[in-house]
């Protein structure tokens, strides 16, 4: 809880920080960024309280489950298309600078982040449709332990997510590789920025860092259950070190990638922090008693 209130508190500054200044949302790049940032606030906020209905109550109604499951599993599956779609605004803007204006626009940037929500929403809703086909409506007023695999628990599910799951980041891995070596091949040639080259390189870089992390989301879950089968006494314990590892550490690297990495953001999230502090400093000075 206490790392999810810090995160909370970092994303929503954030979002204040974009929302404060108009150059931000008229910017596509920044405009993908908060997106991105109000989508892994969601997601984190969602499994946290996942988390802790599982640790609190260990069973809820299954009717109840499904829309938290359904809105947890589209908000993970946003972040790697999100991630692709950034990768490409950088490879505009370096390798052709004179179309940038009219391929990246606001409106365009927010069409795609539509279209994301919507083919991050298809896998959960196929699963719910074959779970209504294959299981008795009775099934949704019977109590279970809150996890997609116990939810949607009809073996075609499985084989279905696997095949979706294999296209989906095979075009999200090939499109940062792709927008990774025409940046570099592009900061090697002499007539470009050098400087703007090497930061969306490296911005490309960190993102394929931050999809390798988000693999984790897909990967884990198949080898919890196995590892809790070895080791039933530490259920628990395996549980929660698996959700650090997939939904604590991949959301510190937004923060990091734009928050601390961009000057221009930097620059006005800082004044942001400055300017609660400031507000904090004269109400504690005045609750001092005299004397």
């Amino acid at each position: 809880m206490l790392v999810w209130l810090t995160l909370s508190v970092l994303n929503c500054s954030m979002v204040s920080t974009f929302l404060k200044h108009s150059f931000f949302y008229e910017d596509p790049r920044y405009v993908m960024f908060i997106c991105m940032v109000i989508n892994d606030a969601v997601q984190l906020t969602l499994v946290t309280a996942l988390y802790v209905v599982s640790y609190t109550f260990s069973k809820i109604l299954a009717s109840a489950c499904c829309p938290l499951i359904m809105t947890a599993v589209t908000t993970t599956r946003s972040t790697p298309l999100i991630l692709a779609g950034m990768a490409l605004e950088r490879y505009i803007s370096i390798c052709f600078p004179l179309h940038y204006s009219y391929f990246c626009t606001v409106t365009r940037s927010m069409w795609l982040i539509g279209i994301i929500l919507v083919l991050s929403f298809i896998p959960p809703f196929t699963d719910l449709i074959i779970t209504l086909a294959k299981q008795p409506l009775s099934f949704f007023q019977t109590s279970i332990f809150c996890d997609q695999y116990l939810l949607f628990r009809d073996r075609s599910i499985y084989y279905k997510n696997c095949a979706f799951d294999s296209v989906y980041f095979s075009f999200v891995f090939l499109t940062l590789l792709y927008t990774y070596c025409k940046i570099m091949l592009t900061a090697r040639a002499a007539s470009t920025d050098l400087v703007s080259a090497k930061k969306a390189r490296n911005t490309v870089l960190l993102h394929g860092v931050q999809l390798l992390l988000c693999l984790l989301a897909f990967v884990v879950p198949s080898i919890q259950a196995p590892l809790i089968q070895l080791f039933p006494m530490y259920g628990l314990e395996i549980r929660y070190v698996n959700f650090l590892l997939v939904y604590i550490i991949p959301r510190f690297l937004s923060p990091m990638i734009y928050g601390f990495r961009d000057e221009r953001f930097r620059k006005y999230w800082l004044r942001y922090f400055i300017s609660k502090v400031r507000r904090v400093k004269p109400a504690s000075h005045f609750s001092r008693k005299p004397g």
